[in-house]
């Protein structure tokens, strides 16, 4: 047998590209249910900056309080929902409240596909 031999190859050095500016960009068409508000539509509730390198771009984060929060939105009325009367609503049922179906996910926090009294405690008027 022949002993193993590490060839090296001489491989040009690369430079890294150049640093390319952050540019604003307009946000592509949001999928349905995403709710929008312009910043400065809110009052601001936080704001992180984010350490860059010298030289970079500046970013910061920061949160808005949302004005189109209707807390009616997320009251319901279970019997109402629970058209089958089986004691839960489901993905179907939760489809003719807005704000429930789009949270169902969330809520479903035992991932039965279906929620009770106790996963809806909070949202309930009856």
């Amino acid at each position: 047998m022949l002993p193993a031999l590490a060839l090296a190859q001489a491989v040009p050095a690369t430079r890294p590209a150049a640093a390319t500016p952050a540019q604003t960009q307009a946000m592509p068409e949001l999928p349905v249910g995403i709710r929008t508000q312009a910043l400065a539509a809110g009052e601001q509730t936080g704001r992180v900056d984010i350490a860059v390198a010298e030289g970079d771009t500046p970013v910061s984060v920061r949160s808005v309080q949302a004005h189109s929060v209707d807390g009616r939105a997320y009251r319901l009325a279970f019997a109402a929902l629970d058209s089958n009367g089986d004691g839960f609503i489901d993905r179907d049922e939760a489809a003719a409240h807005p704000a429930l179906h789009d949270e169902f996910k969330a809520l479903d926090v035992q991932r039965r596909g279906k929620l009770d009294r106790a996963d809806l405690a909070g949202w309930l008027i009856d």
